[in-house]
């Protein structure tokens, strides 16, 4: 076994940094990117989830190759990860910034274009969803008292008939892509 494998070229420090500055770009970039889109995978998308993940790796490890900067690169993403994660159940106001708030796409049987066109939904992908909780998107629109985008990327529709039942909501699991 050459020992040069477990020896990184750089700096701890460094294989530290590097991994932890991709991984808030990453937070942002989904975020920014919107809650449509980390409920589905279309094409399109994965083929932009692995070339990004190609880009990216030469700024996370740098000009090391070694097993333990690797490992060192790795072990800093759980660790961010996991601190984020206990960050926004303690901070609420972190997890609104960094989740957001579910967006209304039907309010008393109305769609909502505006909020359709912010997290770029075509109406027949929220047909779709309606469909999902096997309702008619014709018949069954009028009787939706709300359907919510949620920061998954699942649609949550509350029907008329679930309100008079005091049935809870359902929801779907996440949106197809687009065709």
């Amino acid at each position: 076994m050459d020992i040069h494998m477990l020896i990184p070229d750089v700096q701890i420090s460094e294989k530290i940094v590097r991994p932890l500055v991709v991984y808030l770009f990453l937070l942002i970039a989904f975020r920014l990117a919107g809650k449509r889109e980390l409920g589905q995978m279309t094409p399109f998308d994965l083929i932009v989830l692995l070339t990004i993940s190609n880009v990216l790796q030469n700024a996370m490890i740098g000009p090391d190759n070694s097993l333990t900067g690797g490992l060192i690169g790795g072990l800093t993403l759980f660790v961010a990860n996991g601190l984020i994660g206990r960050l926004t159940l303690h901070v609420p106001k972190l997890a609104q910034i960094l989740e957001g708030k579910p967006t209304v796409l039907i309010e008393d049987g109305r769609i909502i274009t505006r909020n359709l066109r912010r997290e770029v939904m075509t109406r027949t992908e929220l047909e779709r969803a309606i469909r999902k909780h096997d309702l008619d998107p014709e018949t069954d629109l009028p009787l939706i008292k709300r359907a919510l985008l949620e920061q998954d990327g699942t649609v949550t529709i509350i029907h008329q008939r679930e309100l008079e039942s005091g049935r809870r909501n359902k929801t779907i699991g996440k949106l197809p892509g687009k065709e």
